[in-house]
């Protein structure tokens, strides 16, 4: 599979989108794979040496997500407190991280411990920055993007 069988499965908004997202992250050196799993199409961003997981692009019933690997939050922390209510809501009903509450889940493993305005999040790595796809988030999952690939080049 590859990239033209993903954007076949999306719509006119959708495709915007991804093809904006795919160019920046293809020019910034990220490596792209494309599969086919029983959910749907997934499309895997990473970067780095050796690659490290940036993002994933997949689909749901509510639509498609955008996974964002937040490893380098600490250099942009503010960003979080501009997120709209709906991002807001989704970082809010992702997964605790066991292994920051409760000393559980594999040693390896390292959840995200920040704040959005008064609020403190402790949330598993795997989920917390998952969000839809919505005209109302779009530009902020793709700046959030742009933030960490800039924390980690």
């Amino acid at each position: 599979m590859n990239y033209q069988d993903f954007i076949m499965a999306l719509n006119i908004e959708q495709l915007a989108f991804v093809e904006d997202l795919n160019k920046y992250l293809m020019d910034s050196g990220c490596k792209a794979s494309f599969e086919e799993k029983k959910s749907g199409m997934i499309a895997s961003y990473k970067f780095g040496k050796p690659p490290k997981a940036l993002i994933y692009i997949f689909f749901k019933k509510d639509g498609m997500l955008v996974r964002i690997y937040g490893e380098n939050l600490d250099n942009y922390r503010d960003f979080l407190n501009t997120l709209p209510s709906q991002m807001v809501k989704e970082i809010d009903g992702a997964s605790v991280c066991k292994r920051l509450v409760s000393n559980g889940c594999s040693p390896k493993c390292t959840g995200y411990d920040f704040m959005i305005d008064v609020k403190h999040f402790q949330k598993c790595r795997y989920n917390c920055f998952e969000f839809l796809l919505i005209n109302e988030t779009a530009s902020y999952i793709k700046t959030f993007v742009e933030k960490e690939l800039t924390a980690r080049g």
